[in-house]
């Protein structure tokens, strides 16, 4: 990944706008790059600096509860709700003809305020000119009141759902990150990528962070390992897509213990040991 690519994905990350894979990527980047989080602060603080432009609003406690029942007293038939005061059904002898007559008085009304505003000041016409029914400005209002709250929500959902969403080994990533003995160490791979052990023994829980990992054949695998004096203890495989990956670690983290990375066939290693030499060695203590 590149600077540009990057600073892309710290656009989206400050919105909180990322996918979980995008989010995925970018908190794998800021760790083997950590000279490029200041691209990350200087987008966070714009993306403040923009929403303390905009005059904060705090929707009243019964707003929900009204339209919620406003919705389930709402006919689902077609037919609208005007006023409280005309009644659901007419007279199927009239109902026609009182259509017809609303249409063309509504017509008429709107024709004569367009006519009205064109006439000059103190002209006795303007004075007798019927003005259009105030409820279709209360209408209009409804509606508009109603699609932002519609939009606000939708907007909200996105964004709850992103996160709740958040793929394990980023909200572990983010738990130890956020412990007060959080730890880390980088080593280099084979072919200038990196490799990044994240951990808190408080936790009991560590994350492992590849960039530039080699991508292997098909029927193969990383597996992750705890070596705990001589002996390996399998903690889960994961694959390497485009090269990056964060994965936890499954299982119980000691102090001391060793993470290392093997390659593997695909599910693992059939007898619980591993195969092949390690590719990453990262020590905790």
């Amino acid at each position: 990944m590149n600077e540009q690519e990057f600073a892309e994905l710290a656009a989206g990350a400050a919105l909180d706008a990322l996918s979980p894979d995008d989010q995925q990527r970018y908190h794998a980047a800021l760790v083997a790059n950590p000279q490029w989080q200041a691209i990350a602060d200087d987008d966070v603080d714009t993306a403040g600096m923009l929403a303390s432009g905009a005059t904060p609003v705090v929707p009243g406690p019964g707003i929900r509860a009204a339209l919620l029942a406003r919705i389930a007293e709402t006919p689902q038939d077609g037919r609208a709700i005007v006023s409280d005061s005309i009644p659901d059904t007419l007279p199927e002898s009239n109902s026609a003809g009182a259509e017809d007559s609303a249409d063309a008085e509504d017509s008429s009304s709107v024709a004569d305020e367009l006519e009205s505003d064109d006439l000059a000041p103190g002209d006795p016409r303007a004075a007798a000119t019927p003005k259009a029914p105030p409820h279709r400005l209360r209408i209009l209002f409804t509606l508009a009141a109603c699609l932002a709250l519609l939009v606000g929500v939708g907007i909200g959902a996105v964004a709850v759902n992103d996160y709740l969403n958040r793929p394990a080994s980023v909200i572990a990533l983010q738990d130890i990150q956020a412990a007060g003995d959080a730890q880390q160490a980088s080593v280099p791979l084979e072919g200038g990528g990196t490799a990044t052990a994240h951990w808190s023994a408080s936790l009991g829980t560590s994350v492992l962070v590849t960039d530039g990992v080699p991508s292997l054949a098909d029927g193969e695998t990383y597996e992750l390992w705890y070596v705990r004096g001589e002996t390996p203890i399998s903690a889960g495989v994961f694959d390497a897509d485009g090269g990056e990956a964060t994965a936890v670690l499954a299982g119980d983290m000691h102090a001391g213990d060793v993470i290392a990375v093997t390659v593997e066939q695909a599910g693992g290693s059939p007898s619980g040991s591993p195969t092949t030499d390690p590719v990453v060695v990262i020590p905790t203590a």
